[in-house]
């Protein structure tokens, strides 16, 4: 089993990737693979709503970015853990601009695959951070994987990262609870239990 693990700010060895790295490490210890994906600090499009990944759904028409490639990358993946710094009380426009577009066009990569989200900042504005990523997987149907505290690590850098024992606790039994769960949905999937087909009929406008 694999777990991509998705690095929102534009440093690849800063706090955030402090984070993701303790949550890797706890889960190879217990047996599973885990892959550090960082979204790089170039330019990212946001989304058009251009409707072209309705026609071809599963790769987005802007291409020549991180996009199709996270896209690509979570199809081969069993769950996720999605990490970034805080700016201005919320995620990065890099990690949103990339998740806009990646769960436009790539839905059925993440759903019903289980999720997280990490948080770093120097003081405040984590658990906006959290909540603001944590939407993408509650309208993907993706089972959101909690812990004993809110999921977040504070420093400037990533030699203060180090000394949140409390923070780095956190994600340690965060990587826990993913692995347990992805081994319950293998055993299930194993048992003939098959995720719910949604209805999706229904469509209401507020204004008509």
């Amino acid at each position: 089993m694999k777990v991509l693990l998705i690095n929102g700010s534009p440093h690849p060895r800063g706090c955030t990737d402090a984070a993701l790295r303790t949550v890797a490490g706890a889960l190879e210890e217990r047996g599973l693979e885990a892959e550090i994906l960082h979204l790089g600090a170039g330019p990212v499009r946001d989304c058009a709503a251009c409707g072209a990944c309705k026609k071809a759904p599963g790769r987005c028409a802007f291409d020549g970015d991180i996009v199709n490639i996270l896209i690509e990358k979570a199809g081969e993946a069993d769950g996720f853990v999605f990490g970034s710094p805080v700016y201005y009380a919320h995620p990065t426009g890099l990690i949103l601009s990339v998740l806009d577009r990646a769960f436009y066009a790539g839905k059925d990569a993440f759903a019903h695959k289980p999720a997280a989200a990490v948080a770093s900042a120097r003081r405040a504005g984590t658990c906006a951070t959290l909540d603001v990523l944590q939407k993408y997987f509650t309208i993907s149907q993706m089972p959101v994987v909690a812990s004993t505290y809110w999921t977040m690590v504070h420093g400037t850098q990533a030699e203060e990262v180090a000394r949140d024992e409390e923070g780095l606790q956190t994600l340690r039994n965060l990587a826990a609870n993913m692995a347990w769960l992805l081994r319950c949905i293998e055993a299930g999937r194993a048992a003939g239990v098959c995720p719910p087909r949604p209805e999706l009929d229904a469509r209401t406008n507020f204004i008509r």
